[in-house]
């Protein structure tokens, strides 16, 4: 009787720290992926390193206020970005996805709801990929051909998922995520931006912030002063054509 009660605890301690262990590899390897991973066709996180281009990328968007104005700076600074959208923000703001690709933009896949892809099945996930897919192609009459998995996680199966619907897994230089979306301060932006800004860089920011949005203020410091560094804005498409060369 006691040995049955023993040996069921000792069943139960090994079966949790399994699941425990096997949460830390997973973990690990999200991370030891996104920061070690040299670019493939698969993932992408920079542009050649021997040209003097960056390329501006947009999350979360489209916004019915901010992004117009993103888009009107952009303009005037002759600047070109690629927009990852969410689904059902292209639903509500069709007209906004339409200016962004009239004016040269790129749109690009960011799910429909801004899934979280560790917490949800291969199948709802899917769904959503595919979702924002249909929805952007009804508004614009093009597929997006580039997919930035939120959160910036991704696995076999979102690698997979979009190289069946003829996608490159976009995220972005280690170094250049502005952290925009947590309202930290217009300085904060810029200086992280513009303090390690490399050749090739993928440069992360948002369009779509709750709450107050420091994003356009810092834009209007950063483009300038980039172009007056000699740097070309490019979209990912553009960047991912002169790697190629």
């Amino acid at each position: 009787m006691y040995k049955k009660i023993f040996y069921s605890l000792i069943l139960i301690i090994i079966i949790v720290l399994l699941i425990q262990i096997n949460n830390i590899i997973l973990n690990k390897v999200y991370v030891e992926t996104f920061f070690d991973m040299e670019n493939s066709r698969e993932i992408i996180l920079n542009g050649p390193k021997d040209k003097k281009v960056v390329a501006l990328t947009f999350d979360d968007g489209p916004h019915p206020r901010y992004t117009p104005q993103i888009l009107d700076l952009l303009d005037k600074y002759d600047a070109k970005a690629t927009f990852f959208v969410i689904g059902k923000h292209v639903k509500l703001y069709p007209e906004v996805v339409k200016r962004e690709v009239i004016s040269g933009h790129e749109v690009g896949n960011h799910t429909f709801s801004h899934i979280n892809i560790r917490a949800n099945s291969s199948k709802r996930i899917w769904k959503e990929f595919q979702e924002t897919q249909d929805i952007v192609y009804k508004v614009t009459g093009k597929k997006p051909t580039l997919f930035r998995p939120p959160f910036g996680y991704y696995n076999n199966m979102i690698k997979n998922m979009a190289s069946q619907a003829g996608c490159d897994v976009i995220l972005w230089s280690t170094h250049q995520d502005s952290k925009d979306w947590s309202s930290p301060g217009v300085d904060k932006i810029v200086n992280t931006v513009l303090n390690k800004t490399r050749n090739g860089d993928i440069i992360l920011l948002h369009d779509y912030v709750e709450g107050k949005c420091h994003t356009i203020e810092a834009l209007e410091t950063i483009l300038p002063e980039l172009k007056k560094r000699g740097f070309k804005f490019l979209t990912i498409s553009e960047l991912l054509n002169l790697t190629a060369e």
